[in-house]
């Protein structure tokens, strides 16, 4: 198992500008930013790579599980467990994701196929930023597209789910694989996840400074409308004069 945990600094940023709406008010010390990258072949097949951070005096604690082998299948569900009871100790009380629903698929199956007692709706809040997202712009929008709108960049390659699921199938069938894959391919990956998680918690965080943008633009769009339907009627009013 490969076990990765980064401490990164980050930019304080204003709480009046944080996602909230009349059912969720969680300052950002209160949350879980969480993302899966997994293997779903016709069922759930494994979690590749685990990935959750938690926000703690203006520093972002990220935590991450890669499998290497079949073996560690069950493995990273138990670690996987008790990270969110010992998240759950520490006062964390609502998990942020994006289109979460997919990555609770995936656990909640593994949890039952594999015997592990787990209730994510009894236990934490769900906050999906996709979800508030559609409510609030009536239509969807994937996360990449989204960290641009929010002039997030990203550092190294985004990598496709397909290929992630390719990486993570011949990690089950061949024990030996993840001894031959290049530790740039490795750390690649990882930085993948941990880009997934962190841009979670700068999307929460500039989530109203973001829809007040959206609303100066498009009240902009409508008085350049407006001023454009004026003009044209004043030309016809010149013209039929």
């Amino acid at each position: 198992m490969i076990i990765r945990e980064n401490v990164i600094e980050v930019n304080i940023k204003d709480k009046e500008y944080m996602l909230s709406t009349a059912s969720i008010n969680r300052s950002p010390e209160e949350l879980i930013f969480f993302d899966l990258e997994h293997y779903v072949y016709k069922k759930p097949k494994c979690i590749g790579v685990f990935g959750a951070c938690i926000f703690e005096k203006n520093k972002l604690y990220v935590t991450q599980y890669m499998i290497e082998n079949k073996r560690e299948v069950i493995q990273i569900l138990d670690l996987a467990k008790r990270y969110f009871i010992k998240m759950k100790k520490k006062g964390k009380k609502a998990i942020v994701t994006f289109s979460g629903n997919n990555d609770y698929t995936v656990i909640n199956y593994l949890f039952k196929k594999y015997g592990i007692e787990f209730n994510f709706s009894r236990e934490f809040e769900d906050i999906d930023i996709q979800r508030e997202y559609e409510k609030e712009m009536g239509h969807s929008i994937g996360l990449k597209n989204l960290e641009k709108d929010f002039s997030i960049f990203r550092e190294g390659e985004v990598i496709s789910g397909s290929n992630l699921a390719k990486t993570f199938s011949k990690i089950l069938m061949d024990k030996d694989y993840i001894l031959r894959m290049p530790k740039e391919k490795i750390e690649t990956i990882l930085l993948y996840n941990e880009q997934d998680v962190t841009n979670l918690y700068n999307i929460y965080m500039l989530w109203n400074a973001y829809l007040k943008k959206e609303e100066e633009i498009n009240e902009n769009e409508e008085l350049e409308e407006e001023s454009s339907i004026n003009e044209v009627e004043e030309i016809n009013n010149v013209v039929s004069n």
